[in-house]
């Protein structure tokens, strides 16, 4: 390694200066550097889906060493294994398919009807001052009324057949929607608006091109909550004199005390509800690339 002699005060003086000050402020920069990479690569070494599956995996064992010691009996909860068992002896005759598709169609179909009627009456409460006044006191005041407390009436009005249970369902998915929509569109800036009419923009194109775009993460945020509400509102539906379905299956196995037959019927409640969310999620990610969004650090 060679030592500058160069004089004080000299180009190749300076210019040695300058290096060693640079070498000197890396140096205490570098511990600061040091300190921030650890924490970052840890999380990028770990997968984040399997830090997202540690929990419900350690709770999976605690379930199987409790029901294995004995401490929790199988006529309070069956054991995870059981459950296994038993979902792949439903799956293997059809009985659980069967059902899925049927208590499907129901959600689909209230899911429709209660999206058609709780967007509309948005539209009209949202986009007009008169539509507001006929619309939006009257939907505030069903909505404190609980669903389920509505079941005798749908039996009287409707039967016992298929259409109370559609109707709960979508009585339970028309309030959210329509709160969450009407709330995006009453939440769209003024001063887009304004902008829009300074460009020439008629009220159909105003409505278009300014309030829908806005008032769409307020629906889709709608959307989720409903599909939330409609598999709550298809448990209570489906005890309604079904004779199939999801809920049919657990009012069986409540009769002859089937725990393991209530819990695989709950967990497919869960998994229908999960793909339901995961694809409203995904629908968000498409038609809401122009809004960024903080994702967490």
């Amino acid at each position: 390694m060679s030592i500058s002699h160069a004089p004080p005060g000299s180009p190749e003086h300076d210019m040695s200066a300058k290096s060693s000050s640079a070498t000197s402020e890396a140096d205490t920069t570098a511990p600061d550097l040091v300190a921030l990479v650890p924490s970052s690569t840890r999380r990028a070494r770990v997968p984040r889906w399997l830090r997202r599956t540690t929990g419900p995996v350690l709770l999976l064992a605690l379930w199987q060493l409790l029901s294995s010691t004995g401490v929790l009996g199988s006529d309070v909860l069956a054991s995870p294994g059981r459950i296994a068992q038993v979902a792949g002896d439903l799956i293997g005759d059809g009985s659980l398919a069967s059902a899925m598709g049927i208590s499907l169609r129901r959600v689909a179909l209230g899911l429709l009807l209660g999206t058609l009627v709780g967007t509309g009456l948005a539209l009209i409460a949202g986009l007009f001052r008169a539509g507001e006044d006929l619309v939006d006191a009257p939907v505030q005041m069903l909505r404190t009324v609980p669903f389920v407390g509505l079941i005798p009436l749908f039996i009287i009005w409707l039967g016992i057949g298929e259409a109370p249970k559609i109707a709960i369902i979508t009585l339970g998915v028309t309030f959210p929607l329509y709160l969450n929509v009407y709330a995006g569109i009453r939440g769209v800036d003024s001063q887009l608006i304004e902008a829009g009419e300074s460009l020439g923009l008629s009220r159909w194109g105003l409505v278009r091109h300014v309030v829908l775009p806005g008032a769409l993460p307020g629906a889709l945020t709608g959307l989720r909550f409903s599909l939330g509400v409609a598999w709550l509102a298809l448990v209570f539906a489906e005890q309604i004199n079904a004779d199939a379905g999801i809920g049919f299956l657990m009012v069986q196995a409540r009769d002859f005390l089937r725990t393991d037959v209530i819990v695989v019927c709950l967990i497919v409640y869960a998994f229908l509800g999960l793909l339901a969310d995961f694809i409203v999620r995904s629908l968000e990610r498409l038609l809401l690339q122009w809004r960024p969004t903080f994702t967490g650090r």
